[in-house]
């Protein structure tokens, strides 16, 4: 490929990826603050892991069923689709009906269903008081389930059709209906614990969740209006094209499946040992709430870089697949991983050496203790970061070729080591550490992840270099630790409070970092800010 060729394709993806990036800023902002506040409110302890508990399992059983067919399987059939002479009005009308019926009836089982999840979700929690209040909340919301694969598909629809922004900020009207309403409660000065929060109380914090979800999906339907796909129910589900989708997705059940067992022995492990804890009269949150809470600003970065792009990415790999173009795909995987590297490995290594700091800061409700531990456990999933966005780009690479199995495979390796690592941290460690091991865990697994993804793409020829991405990693790394490492000896002697700590050391290590790549000629660097001005690199 040129090089004038490959500046242009990282134009147009980055410009792609910019609109996303903005919105997916916005959406995580104010989804850290409806998560502080929600810790703020419910603590990180006991109550705070009936909520995570009750409320992540919407998710679990979403991706277990179908978030992945509709996120990634279809989307190379919704590229075709488009270009039919209908417009795709046929297909994405059976698609539509199809998945709604699918969620409508998965939904209503699993609401019945809801005893029995939590026996095997969190089975410390029978015969204690967790058990009736985590049936309760997660009773209204699992509807999330039916709202979140609407606004899924919708959201895939839109992209195929190159409108990329709606999805990625229709969840800042979710975020902005739960700040509301926690901070509703929060208004009223509750001082809840599992015993003392009420039925009407309980019922309401289930009904604000899921409400955010309704309006998230609502907020798509004029964005898929105005493509002028016209959309009426259609049962007639022969369509071949159907059936390929069908077939695709079944694989990829199996490859959600695998992840959802791996975060059944997770959610286990640590309910379990905030039970154990409270046994041992530790008084601070060392369950399930860290580890959510942990995972969420691990997740930040990337969100809101790693995602944008590889959004963007999908759909032009798959028409570099459908046009046999190996050696395009081969050279966006590449440039897609040097470009992510720039934000997430200075990322990484921040949230490694400042955990702490930035949880003190961030979760103003929670005790000083509890605001440690929690830091703690983000030090232990900060290196997963690099490994969890390498890992997301490469199986992009096999969505290009709609080739679900070898997706399965990695996934497989890498849950069963996600899994060994935790049940050897859960057995090894004292109650309070868990957790932390749980996260190391997690990181050493998409690092086992990532290899065998990039492995598996050997199959179509596309053989990326990994000694020439660690080896910029490797640079970006020993830049940033020059400025981060003096920063992490002096900023508790750094005056004033907490958060102006952290905005001198963020500050000061963005500057640091950008200047020595600039001194260092690290092109990468530069090349992106080119990028995003639209100059030609």
């Amino acid at each position: 490929m040129s090089t004038t060729q490959g500046g242009h394709d990282d134009r147009a993806l980055m410009r792609s990826s910019t609109v996303m990036a903005i919105g997916t800023i916005f959406s995580r902002i104010t989804g850290l603050v409806r998560g502080l506040l929600t810790v703020a409110l419910l603590g990180t302890a006991l109550l705070g892991d009936t909520f995570n508990v009750a409320n992540t399992m919407p998710n679990i059983l979403y991706n277990l069923i179908i978030g992945g067919a509709l996120t990634a399987v279809f989307v190379p059939q919704l590229v075709r689709a488009i270009r039919e002479p209908d417009g795709g009005s046929a297909f994405i009308s059976r698609l539509l009906t199809a998945t709604v019926v699918v969620l409508g009836v998965l939904t209503t089982v699993a609401v019945i269903a809801a005893p029995l999840l939590v026996r095997i979700f969190a089975t410390s929690y029978i015969g204690r008081p967790e058990f009736n209040l985590t049936v309760l909340i997660m009773r209204w919301c699992l509807p999330q389930i039916f709202f979140m694969g609407l606004f899924a598909l919708l959201g895939q629809i839109a992209n195929a059709k190159e409108r990329f922004g709606p999805m990625m900020w229709a969840p800042i009207f979710n975020n902005l209906v739960g700040i509301a309403g926690i901070g509703y409660f929060l208004h009223q000065k509750p001082h809840w614990s599992v015993t003392s929060i009420s039925t009407s109380e309980a019922t309401w914090i289930g009904i604000i969740t899921t409400l955010g979800y309704v309006v998230q999906a609502a907020v798509l339907i004029p964005i898929i209006v105005k493509t002028k796909i016209k959309i009426t129910p259609r049962f007639d589900w022969r369509d071949p094209e159907i059936r390929q989708s069908l077939h695709l997705a079944s694989w990829t059940l199996a490859f959600a499946a695998i992840s959802q067992i791996s975060y059944l022995v997770t959610v286990n492990l640590s309910t379990h040992a905030a039970v154990r804890a409270l046994k041992e009269g530790i008084t601070i949150g060392v369950g399930y709430t860290p580890y959510s809470n942990a995972t969420f600003i691990m997740m930040l970065p990337h969100s809101i870089v790693t995602i944008s792009i590889v959004t963007a990415l999908l759909p032009q790999l798959s028409l570099f697949a459908h046009e046999k173009r190996v050696s395009d795909i081969h050279g966006s995987l590449v440039r897609t991983i040097r470009l992510v590297g720039i934000i997430t490995v200075p990322a990484a290594i921040g949230l490694l050496l400042f955990g702490p700091l930035i949880t003190h800061t961030l979760f103003f409700g929670i005790s000083a203790a509890d605001g440690q531990y929690l830091g703690e456990v983000l030090a232990g999933f900060s290196l997963g970061l690099l490994p969890l966005s390498v890992n997301l780009i490469a199986l992009r690479g096999l969505n290009a070729f709609e080739n679900v199995k070898l997706q399965v495979l990695s996934n497989f390796i890498m849950n069963l080591a996600a899994s060994l690592l935790a049940i050897i941290a859960a057995l090894s460690l004292p109650a309070k550490w868990v957790t932390v091991g749980l996260a190391a865990a997690l990181s050493i697994s998409y690092y086992i992840g990532a290899y065998s993804t990039i492995r598996l793409l050997r199959r179509y020829e596309i053989r990326i270099n990994t000694g020439e991405i660690v080896g910029l990693y490797g640079r970006l790394a020993a830049i940033f630790l020059c400025i981060a490492l003096p920063l992490r000896l002096v900023s508790s002697h750094i005056p004033g409070g907490n958060s102006f700590r952290l905005l001198v050391v963020l500050g000061l290590s963005g500057i640091g970092y950008f200047g020595l790549a600039h001194v260092f000629k690290i092109s990468e660097v530069g090349s992106t800010f080119r990028v995003l001005l639209g100059r030609k690199i």
